[in-house]
């Protein structure tokens, strides 16, 4: 209390915001709260219009939208000091944007995934699943050059239908670059490569600062890589001729270990790597996080997306040089079994609502 004396003296003026996480009040209700805070010794006149002290009330009412708690699990007071820099989220907002697909990374998402990245000017960040190229775009805000790969031609190309409502197909300057031109920050953009992350391009060696991305879970988009029309066949047998490269299924599992080795091995020392993990919460555990003995967990957080269903963002940081014997490290390692768990993430979301779509109707015909 001594150290807001200074900011209720008589001669100060000051108002009280309040805002809340998961929940949404009434003005009244915002009103109530704010009464509530007479015991505290303000002296001096409420000005809204332009107060010397903002106070501010946040109210933390958890991550579930399917179960909001009538009082807050935290409430925080204190004064405004200064602003950060959500009016990016606006100005950035995917509704606006040139270029957008089915699973465009929301823009606030994208700029928290820069920061956990911790990209600054003249980074080198990469995006193995680039799609529509929406994490790119906030790295180079921050003045990284950025790059990226996906195995779909035509959304790197900007080809086929549109996303958006009332417009049949992509116009010709809707693709990747025309995003960070929007923006001014196409000085940032290195290129987008037609390129399968299972299987290795790249020269050996350290490349990227960050690789920050969000890897397909088989839902709006499917999990793919190449493979061969003869794959059934056993090798002996295989034939150059007529030799069609065809996607075929890339398991979640594969997916994420793919991605960690190829953090290990071509991130700098101290370089992050940042993605979305997709999560069945009944059978969640922390031993369902893949690891790498290369790479150090820093953060792991939580995006609620059904009742059942979340996306974990992770954090790793490259700690450790990468060896030969890194590159299969994880088949050595008892926790591989519990990763196969992923595999099956996207019959879980279905069947999930399908259970809530029958319960609806259900309740409907009462």
């Amino acid at each position: 209390m001594d150290k807001m004396l200074p900011y209720l003296q008589l001669d100060s003026t000051y108002k009280v915001h309040i805002h809340t996480f998961n929940k949404t009040l009434t003005q009244a209700q915002k009103i109530k709260k704010i009464d509530a805070l007479e015991f505290l010794p303000f002296k001096g006149k409420v000005n809204l219009k332009n107060p010397e002290h903002i106070f501010w009330i946040l109210e933390d009412y958890g991550m579930d939208p399917n179960n909001v708690p009538e009082e807050p699990f935290h409430l925080y007071f204190g004064r405004w000091i200064a602003d950060g820099q959500r009016e990016l989220i606006e100005s950035y907002s995917v509704k606006k944007r040139h270029f957008i697909g089915n699973t465009s990374m929301d823009a606030c998402l994208s700029f928290i995934m820069a920061n956990h990245g911790r990209v600054k000017p003249n980074d080198v960040v990469y995006d193995p699943f680039v799609g529509t190229g929406g994490l790119l775009i906030s790295s180079a805000h921050f003045g990284a050059y950025v790059c990226g790969a996906d195995i779909d031609y035509n959304t790197i190309h900007g080809l086929g239908k549109a996303s958006r409502k009332n417009q049949k197909w992509r116009g010709p300057d809707e693709n990747i670059r025309a995003n960070l031109r929007q923006y001014g920050l196409e000085k940032y953009y290195l290129d987008a490569l037609v390129s399968d992350s299972s299987r290795p391009i790249w020269r050996k060696g350290m490349l990227f600062d960050a690789i920050i991305t969000d890897p397909p879970y088989g839902i709006r988009e499917a999990t793919r890589r190449t493979g061969s029309q003869k794959e059934t066949v056993k090798s002996a047998e295989r034939s150059t001729d007529n030799h069609i490269f065809v996607s075929s299924s890339y398991h979640l599992s594969d997916i994420f270990f793919d991605l960690l080795k190829f953090a290990a091995e071509y991130l700098v020392m101290g370089g992050r790597l940042v993605y979305w993990l997709p999560i069945y919460r009944p059978e969640y555990t922390e031993e369902i996080i893949p690891r790498h003995p290369c790479l150090k967990l820093i953060s792991n957080c939580e995006q609620m997306l059904s009742s059942h269903t979340s996306r974990r963002l992770i954090t790793m940081e490259k700690v450790k040089e990468f060896k030969d014997q890194d590159q299969h490290s994880y088949l050595l390692d008892g926790q591989y079994m519990p990763y196969r768990g992923h595999n099956s993430f996207r019959e879980k979301y279905f069947s999930g609502v399908t259970k809530r779509i029958a319960k609806e109707e259900k309740d409907n015909q009462k």
